[in-house]
Parts: C-alpha cells; sequence; structure tokens
C-alpha cells in the first residue's frame, strides 16, 4: 500500500513538472511571437524614416508611431509562435505595444491527474518600442512647404536637417546631399518586452 502511494506520488510530481514545462514552452513562444511583431513594426517605421528623411515635419509620428500606416505585423508573431511549437490566439498591436497570447499545441499529456490529456497551456506576453532618438527642428523647417511647389527641384537643395542625438549620446549628423551613413533600425527603436 505505502508502494502504491509513492508511485502515485512520483506520477502527480512529473505531471506538474510536465505542465511546467508545458508552460514555460507557452511563455517562450509568448515572448518570441509579441517581440516578432514589435521588431516588425521597427523596421518598418524605420524603412518609412529612410524614405521621408528629407522631411523632417514627419519625423515626430515616424518616432511615435502616429499616423504612420504599416502592413498588420501579427504574421510575424503566427510565424515565430509556430516555430516554438505554439500558435496566436491573439494579437493585438496598440500603437507601439503589442499583446499576444499563444497556447501551445501540445496538450499536458496524460497522467495520473485527471483532465490533463487534453489541456494545452496558454500565456501572454507585451512587447513595446521605444524610439532612441531626439532631434529639433530647425527654424523655417523644410518639411513645411508643398515639395511639388518647384517641379524639377532637388529635396536635397537647400535643406537643413535635425541632428539625431540617439542611445548612449550617439550624434548623427546628417548631410542631405550625402545620406549614404543613416542609422539602422537598431540605431532608432530599441524593442523590449513590457515589465
Amino acid at each position: 500500500m505505502v508502494v502504491a502511494g509513492l508511485l502515485f506520488l512520483a506520477f502527480a510530481y512529473f505531471a506538474v513538472g510536465q505542465a511546467a514545462v508545458n508552460r514555460n514552452g507557452a511563455q517562450t513562444a509568448a515572448d518570441a511571437a509579441a517581440l516578432a511583431a514589435a521588431q516588425e513594426t521597427r523596421d518598418g517605421l524605420a524603412d518609412q524614416w529612410v524614405r521621408d528623411v528629407l522631411d523632417p515635419s514627419k519625423w515626430r509620428n515616424i518616432f511615435d508611431g502616429a499616423g504612420v500606416t504599416l502592413p498588420d505585423p501579427c504574421w510575424r508573431a503566427s510565424e515565430l509562435a509556430a516555430q516554438n511549437d505554439a500558435h496566436v490566439d491573439n494579437c493585438s498591436p496598440q500603437g507601439l505595444r503589442f499583446a499576444v497570447r499563444v497556447q501551445t499545441n501540445r496538450t499536458l499529456g496524460s497522467s495520473v491527474v485527471p483532465g490533463t490529456s487534453q489541456r494545452r497551456s496558454h500565456a501572454d506576453a507585451v512587447a513595446e518600442i521605444e524610439p532612441l532618438c531626439t532631434f529639433e527642428l530647425p527654424e523655417g523647417d523644410p518639411g513645411e512647404g508643398d515639395p511639388g511647389d518647384d517641379e524639377g527641384a532637388d529635396p536635397a537643395e537647400g535643406a537643413v536637417l535635425p541632428s539625431l542625438t540617439c542611445d548612449e549620446g550617439r550624434v548623427w549628423e546628417l548631410d542631405p546631399e550625402q545620406l549614404g551613413d543613416l542609422p539602422g533600425p537598431e540605431d532608432l527603436f530599441d524593442v523590449h518586452l513590457a515589465d
């Protein structure tokens, strides 16, 4: 009788351990999915900034993620969840925050604990994008006029671009006539899990 009781306890502890592993896998998948959605948007914002680099009046909206239309990043969240043997139940981009809920593809498995054979683990994660750069628009910002006013005019001609002061005090002095060395997405934005 004592041996049977000990065996039951051993199987129960195994089931608890199995469930914990499954929950950890779900959390890993949720974290990866949320970060992937945020990184996809970060890359889109950085691409938009490069396209509008000669119009600093648009920079603030890009850094705030406001008024910028980008493709839905949830496809990327689903891709990363799948790589971690899970699927996305919900993906909610909200500005520069990305909330994701995933469910594991694997069940908790058969065990001595009733009702676990068909149960799956769920987990939630939130990732956010944080702008890393600040700037001040120069007086007489070239973005205030209509770029179509002078047909055939070079948009860089006479432009004055703000300096970007980014993470760790790095300063990017932007020359509108030589835009070969621009900051990359990782220089402009940080992506991390929310606390």
